[in-house]
């Protein structure tokens, strides 16, 4: 659990930095398009890395924690390969990165509907 508490902390981290980048680094040497592909990946990375967060907490203490766990790394790792993609594709312009976003964002999905179903066998 603490590993996976950690990792959430760096990405969000890594989220705000990468924010602050885009909104103060980017923003003058690339296109308005561009920079929305960027805000997006930033976006998506702290909502997820939030969730990943939130879900290595006791919060969700009725849950196990291996599934928690199994839910929050889904999450964490969906959230490299959505956003890191995005941010592969505007520094290197490399469009065919885009093609390897949805993989992520299948797993933000997957993720949340491993929730989902987590919450069915819940006891009132």
């Amino acid at each position: 659990m603490m590993n996976t508490t950690r990792i959430s902390a760096i990405m969000l981290a890594i989220g705000v930095t990468c924010g602050a980048f885009g909104a103060h680094g980017l923003k003058s040497i690339i296109s308005p398009e561009y920079l929305m592909i960027w805000e997006k990946a930033v976006f998506y990375q702290l909502i997820h890395s939030l969730g990943a967060l939130v879900l290595s907490s006791s919060a969700f203490g009725e849950i196990t924690l291996r599934r928690r766990l199994l839910i929050a790394n889904v999450l964490l790792g969906s959230s490299i390969i959505f956003s890191g993609s995005l941010y592969l594709l505007v520094l290197l312009n490399m469009k065919w990165l885009g093609a390897i976003t949805p993989i992520g964002g299948s797993g933000f999905i997957l993720g949340w509907l491993l929730l989902a179903t987590s919450q069915l066998n819940r006891k009132s």
